[in-house]
């Protein structure tokens, strides 16, 4: 039986992906144009920024904040609910966990997204400070280590979504549309995951090389930066943010067809 909130939270999580892919795709196009004109390829907050920076930067932010707002609401409720029965073994809780994260990320994202819009300038520190607290219990060192397991499982996860088709489970696409969700959704998916993959090679070097030191953990943009500086770097990060684009591409889509089963809460 269909209900009100149900039909709340899935308009929130279909405005959530549309949030997420018009983030990604600016990090995308803005990594492009870096690997051809030379400057820094942006982040999260970076392309939250541009958005922000243009003559409709009021409406941008109202919109970005309903969208990321539900994202985080659906991520909740994917994790906590288990609304795509994940179940409660290994696997599952791992899968559930990764969502969990996901909603505490964009959880800050969004309150930086706050802060910017109101004229604080975000600080900037959300992630640096949660990172320093759970070192501050068991070492930088073993917190880089487990990072960087992380990373890699997450980076496992999309490749195999992305070749296996996994997410096909989830759409309720059919016909014609699978044949641009197919090839989109399997791009995107590996370029994420090639982001991890990178992510999760820093924070190992951290451990191994630096002792895991203190600082801010690598990100997006870092990991972007070190892809350009492989041989034949500037190639690599017009790659990969061409890449990126095709994960927003495959956020516009699950905001279309992701089937948003609240009902299975």
């Amino acid at each position: 039986m269909k209900r009100p909130h149900h039909t709340a939270v899935r308009v929130l999580a279909r405005a959530g992906y549309g949030a997420r892919g018009l983030i990604y795709l600016i990090i995308g196009g803005l990594t492009v144009y870096a690997s051809f004109y030379g400057g820094d390829a942006p982040d999260s907050k970076g392309a939250v920024a541009t958005l922000l920076g243009n003559r409709f930067g009021d409406l941008v932010a109202i919109a970005l904040l309903v969208g990321l707002a539900g994202y985080v609401t659906w991520r909740f409720v994917q994790s906590v609910f288990d609304t795509d029965d994940h179940g409660l073994d290994p696997k599952g809780l791992a899968i559930r966990g990764g969502l969990l994260a996901s909603c505490v990320s964009y959880g800050l994202l969004a309150a930086w997204t706050f802060s910017r819009w109101q004229g604080g300038g975000g600080g900037g520190g959300g992630e640096s400070s949660v990172a320093d607290t759970i070192a501050g219990f068991i070492g930088h060192r073993v917190t880089a280590v487990v990072l960087a397991i992380t990373f890699a499982i997450v980076a496992f996860a999309h490749i195999k979504k992305a070749w296996q088709r996994g997410y096909r489970e989830h759409f309720d696409a059919e016909g014609r549309s699978k044949a641009f969700v197919d090839p989109i959704s399997r791009v995107g998916l590996t370029a994420r995951g090639a982001v991890f993959v990178v992510l999760a090679a820093l924070l190992g070097w951290r451990a191994y090389a630096a002792g895991g030191t203190s600082g801010k953990p690598p990100g997006l943009q870092q990991a972007l930066t070190t892809l350009r500086e492989l041989p034949a770097g500037s190639l690599l990060l017009a790659a990969m943010g061409a890449g990126l684009m095709c994960f927003a591409a495959y956020s516009f889509i699950e905001a279309r067809y992701r089937r948003i089963n609240v009902e299975d809460a």
